[in-house]
């Protein structure tokens, strides 16, 4: 019987790894995903004093152990793509990077593996393991209406900080001769930015009537704002929900991306064949 060629190794290898319509494909993401759930559970663990110092050192273990195992994972789908920069500069790719870089960079910054917890968009994997794919179309919708708003909300964004500035220009008139806490320009603006995003932490505040007029005034503003990025991303949801063409989760063996159309003979991303 003549040797497997490496091409079905790697056609083998790609089902098992970016297919979930397999057992073998099935089970693999399983694990993975039951793997992911475990890691940020550590990283949880570890930031909590009195568990980590009582086992510190074998959640350390653990830990390595599961970002040794992610980063042979990641290695092998980079094997088994045709394109593996293509997938290396995926959406996909650069989550399973960043998701076991971390660990490596807290042997020099030993805080950094708390950044572990960036693991937890690999559960995104979830929604083709378990067949949601209507789930995964939903989700392109909204990043297709937040690229198709980008511009409109810049310019929201830029006038807010305008009008940012000029009310932290005008409450500094007011209030620093009185409150020094207002001690100069820009930390009146970021007060000005705090009110009007209504997050009001309370560490700077005016006390003269003028001031708290134009919190009030900023206040009552930032209430109203907080519609407009809202209503300009719902129109563009609601335009693309008539026009949304179905999708389906098959990986493309090229860059291993997915999402494409059920009728789609080529990667919308690299141009592979499906």
């Amino acid at each position: 019987m003549p040797a497997p060629t490496t091409k079905n190794w790697r056609e083998k290898l790609f089902s098992v790894i970016f297919e979930a319509d397999t057992k073998a494909g099935k089970l693999f993401d399983i694990i993975l995903l039951v793997m992911i759930l475990l890691s940020i559970g550590i990283v949880m663990l570890q930031s909590v004093p009195a568990i980590n110092k009582e086992y510190g050192q074998l959640l350390l273990n653990l830990e390595w152990f599961i970002t040794i195992l992610f980063t042979l994972e990641y290695c092998l789908r980079l094997i088994a793509v045709k394109k593996p920069l293509n997938y290396a500069g995926s959406f996909y790719g650069l989550v399973d990077l960043l998701a076991i870089l971390p660990t490596y960079l807290s042997l020099i910054l030993p805080q950094s593996r708390f950044l572990l917890v960036i693991r937890a968009l690999r559960l995104m994997r979830a929604f083709r393991v378990f067949e949601l794919s209507h789930f995964v179309q939903e989700g392109v919708n909204i990043v297709q209406s937040l690229k198709a708003s980008t511009r409109r909300i810049l310019v929201f964004l830029a006038f807010i900080f305008l009008l940012s500035m000029i009310m932290g220009a005008l409450i500094f008139v007011v209030e620093s001769p009185q409150n020094d806490k207002f001690s100069s320009i820009p930390q009146s603006v970021y007060w000005s930015i705090v009110t009007i995003t209504t997050v009001g932490y309370g560490d700077i505040s005016p006390i003269t009537p003028l001031g708290k007029l134009i919190a009030s005034f900023i206040m009552l503003l930032g209430y109203a704002m907080i519609a407009v990025p809202t209503g300009i991303v719902t129109v563009e949801m609601s335009r693309r929900q008539v026009k949304a063409p179905p999708s389906e989760t098959r990986s493309c063996p090229g860059c291993g991306a997915g999402t494409h159309a059920p009728d789609a003979k080529f990667c919308k991303y690299c141009g592979h064949e499906l």
